[in-house]
């Protein structure tokens, strides 16, 4: 079958060259950042196409007639493209997991690090030339409340647990081997003083933390997304920014992305911004190429 990877841009292009193995199978490369409405023709006669974070959406598939696979690179598909919608044309969605547990986990304590002591807000304004020492949270002692407990939820729990805070948990299917304390998820809503998702998107998860839930939410707790912006009512979420319910958001995802610059997030003083890099280490990467490539191998 023939194979394209619709969008190794700068950064992942040398990683790419360092795992390529003489056996492999022949994978042409399109260098972009993304793709968009040139789909059908970057795609024109491939079976098999590599997506790093190209949207896909069904319109633009179906004028591909020769793609029978798409290798995402990541778990969160559903963000890019309608997967049932998909498997309705006969394109089957590959999907990889657990390559980048502890990287998301780590980006995920260093915006909660980044939140408690408004670090970013801080930078801001010491380059314009505003000193303003800011009063943060301590976060020892604090109380973790981890929504959704598998790879990455559980490396989250594990380094708060090292930072001296009280982890607290819920998932939707209780996990009695994962050594925290599971709860409801309003007891986790009322208790926690950081909330940090970790949950897999899908139909069931699509807006979990919605309006009535983030009303739920501790006053004056600190919201950590590093999962998946559609979890989360953003409407909601910015009226619970503006009022000081929720003290301040770490978001490295986002309904649409790139976020734009005028986006009411990136206005906002207790927002702190990242652009959906929690999993972009070397070694995660080098791993989730490795394994987007030995999945081209199956499917050849």
């Amino acid at each position: 079958m023939k194979s394209i990877f619709i969008d190794c841009n700068d950064q992942l292009a040398p990683v790419w060259a360092s795992v390529l193995r003489p056996d492999d199978p022949a994978i042409d490369v399109n260098r972009a950042d993304r793709v968009g409405d040139d789909l059908p023709r970057v795609l024109a006669g491939y079976e098999i196409a590599l997506d790093d974070h190209s949207y896909m959406p069904t319109e633009l598939v179906a004028q591909c007639p020769a793609l029978k696979h798409i290798v995402f690179l990541g778990t969160g598909a559903a963000s890019y493209m309608n997967i049932g919608e998909l498997a309705s044309r006969n394109v089957t969605v590959h999907t990889i997991k657990g390559y980048g547990d502890t990287a998301v986990a780590e980006h995920t304590i260093a915006l909660m690090f980044a939140a408690a002591r408004d670090v970013a807000r801080m930078d801001r304004e010491v380059r314009s030339g505003i000193w303003t020492p800011q009063e943060g949270v301590q976060l020892f002692g604090k109380t973790l409340g981890v929504i959704g407990l598998g790879g990455i939820g559980a490396e989250v729990a594990r380094m708060a647990k090292g930072l001296g805070m009280d982890v607290i948990a819920y998932n939707r299917t209780p996990r009695p081997d994962a050594g925290v304390k599971q709860v409801d998820i309003d007891t986790l809503l009322a208790r926690a003083d950081v909330v940090s998702l970790n949950l897999t998107l899908n139909d069931e998860t699509r807006g979990f933390l919605d309006k009535e839930r983030i009303s739920r939410m501790k006053p004056g707790a600190l919201l950590v997304n590093t999962a998946r912006g559609a979890l989360v009512d953003e409407l909601a979420l910015i009226e619970a920014l503006q009022s000081g319910h929720i003290r301040h958001a770490a978001l490295d995802v986002f309904h649409n992305e790139p976020l734009k610059p005028d986006h009411p997030l990136a206005k906002m003083a207790n927002v702190t911004l990242t652009a959906h890099a929690a999993f972009r280490t070397l070694e995660a990467s080098m791993t989730l190429l490795r394994r987007a490539i030995d999945i081209v191998k199956r499917i050849s």
